[in-house]
């Protein structure tokens, strides 16, 4: 029996997605377990294994595709026995609008306007239309309601916008709508979308999924959660001492870095102020049982921030080997769902490239995050005498919401002294 493959869910929070590769092209016996496609969420690139057996017969969504929403079919399957009528059965049967989507670019003319009835209670009808679709609407001002979409049962996606917007025709249907319809209250206009000037040249880069969420939700953690920031010194030089210490051990098999330090440290000190391990709703705080410490990683598609699972319960050779592998993963895009969501703590370290100090932008859920900055020289006084010592700068962000300032201090305050002595971060 012939089926659809449709776009897979790949995280909680996915709805829509690029097919950024097919694997299998069409023709291809397929088995379940096979890799056939890879798909590009918001966070990574991922493979995406095929659940049933057969010949790969129509891919209905090309390589590179971005704006795919998830449930929307990507491809046809035909089991054993089947014959390619049973393709053109399913597609009329079911979402005749797919296979032209496919075969052909929609054309101006299904651009025309239309009007939907009113619902009984005498609303508007619901219009269906993509996530993405919706928010490249919003963005130019348009009324979604006098479009025809070209998805999945008249569902309105990215092509119909972009369709919209280079044919001129949604002006016009606009007018023609508004003249119809009853008085509403007027639209707050997007700000309009910067451009350079015409002697300043350059090269677009296509923003990646992973880019575009980033900008997404720093832009709604800076508006929507009320940060404030708290700064302290530490001293390095004891753990600079160890470092090397451990790092000679013949055949040890590991290479510690400050930041495996770091990780532990923050680790224990959420340990004894848990508090500060926390997530902030409107029905309740949060207060996370499991020590979950995200640590950002700079990757040629955008930030990304895998987890180190229960980093208090782990060693520093184990947090220094999993970090690594985790690292190597985020950059090659190939990170697991459940290696990058779901953190309680994040830490952003800038310190290699020599940064003194900076501030750190929350990463919602999250009510904290802590931005380390370089060791470097520093002349200081101690018992009454000049001396040079090691120092490094940390800030902590945090989400006031959840996480009041005496508990941000209590925080540092319990992690300055276990990166100050170090040997406590091994008992």
């Amino acid at each position: 029996m012939a089926q659809k493959i449709l776009m897979p869910a790949l995280s909680p929070t996915m709805t829509e997605g690029t097919l950024a590769k097919w694997l299998k092209k069409e023709g291809d016996a397929i088995s379940a377990g096979d890799v056939i496609a890879e798909i590009e969420t918001d966070k990574a690139t991922m493979e995406f294994e095929a659940v049933d057996e057969g010949i790969l017969a129509r891919v209905l969504i090309p390589a590179g595709t971005q704006g795919v929403a998830v449930n929307e079919p990507i491809a046809l399957l035909l089991e054993e026995g089947d014959d390619h009528a049973a393709l053109d059965a399913l597609m009329t049967a079911s979402s005749p609008k797919v296979e032209a989507k496919v075969t052909a670019p929609a054309a101006a003319s299904s651009l025309v306007p239309v009007f939907r009835s009113a619902s009984a209670s005498g609303g508007a009808t619901r219009v269906f239309a993509s996530p993405l679709a919706r928010r490249l609407a919003k963005d130019a001002g348009l009324d979604l309601s006098v479009l025809k979409g070209s998805g999945p049962r008249g569902r309105i996606v990215r092509h119909d916008i972009q369709e919209a917007l280079a044919s001129g025709v949604t002006a016009r249907m606009a007018s023609a709508s508004s003249a119809s319809s009853a008085p509403v209250a007027p639209k707050v206009s997007s700000p309009p979308q910067l451009q350079p000037m015409p002697w300043q040249p350059y090269k677009a880069e296509p923003n990646t999924g992973v880019r575009k969420t980033i900008a997404r939700r720093l832009s709604e953690a800076k508006q929507t959660v009320p940060h404030f920031y708290l700064t302290v010194d530490v001293e390095l030089d004891a753990l600079m001492a160890l470092r090397k210490q451990l790092n000679s051990v013949p055949d040890a098999g590991h290479k510690l870095s400050v930041n495996d330090f770091v990780i532990k440290a923050c680790a224990l000190a959420l340990k004894k102020v848990p508090a500060a391990n926390a997530m902030w709703t409107d029905e309740a705080i949060l207060r996370f049982d499991e020590i979950d410490i995200s640590v950002a990683v700079a990757t040629d598609g955008g930030l990304i921030t895998p987890v180190i699972r229960n980093a208090d319960r782990k060693g520093l050779a184990t947090i220094s080997t999993e970090m690594k592998a985790l690292a190597k993963k985020a950059r090659d895009g190939k990170l697991r769902p459940e290696e990058f969501q779901g953190g309680g703590f994040s830490i952003s370290n800038l310190g290699m490239y020599g940064i003194k100090s900076f501030s750190a932008i929350i990463n919602p859920p999250q009510s904290c995050i802590l931005a380390v900055g370089a060791g470097e020289e520093r002349v200081v006084v101690r018992d009454g005498a000049v001396a040079v010592r090691t120092m490094m700068t940390v800030t902590l962000s945090v989400d006031h919401r959840s996480v009041d300032g005496a508990v941000g201090a209590q925080f540092l305050a319990a992690l300055k002294p276990l990166l100050e002595d170090p040997v406590q971060l091994m008992l």
